[in-house]
């Protein structure tokens, strides 16, 4: 199997796992403490929770455009011009979130979960860059 496909699949499964947490947040799940720097104890406020929401369908977007950029999924013919600098605006917006999770007063976050950007970032700039 092609390396870039290796690491588009393992993005998608650390995307996957990221929205899986954040659509626990949006359901409700008392995870507070671990985000936003622990501003929150439990259960977020309702309109953060949509926010959460929002931020599980971008991760799973970030994955699909990923698998495409890697050639595991096809894309649309019309639309497949935009996949590259795609792949390069989601690497840089992983590694913003990793300085932001870096900076967190939130363990969890400094530790965990800035781990996992980290890591989706270098596998998304590896795939924008080799595929």
């Amino acid at each position: 199997m092609e390396l870039t496909v290796v690491a588009a699949v393992v993005a998608t499964g650390l995307f996957a796992a990221m929205a899986a947490f954040q659509a626990a947040l949006a359901a409700g799940a008392p995870l507070g403490a671990h985000v936003l720097g622990g501003r929150y104890s439990g259960v977020l406020p309702p309109r953060v929770r949509a926010f959460s929401a929002i931020a599980a369908v971008l991760l799973l977007a970030f994955a699909g455009v990923m698998l495409a950029r890697a050639g595991v999924i096809g894309w649309p013919t019309g639309i497949a011009g935009p996949l590259p600098p795609a792949a390069w605006v989601i690497a840089g917006f992983l590694v913003l979130n990793t300085l932001g999770n870096l900076a967190s007063k939130s363990h969890f976050e400094r530790t965990v979960l800035a781990a996992a950007t980290a890591a989706l970032a270098v596998l998304c700039g590896f795939v924008a860059l080799a595929a």
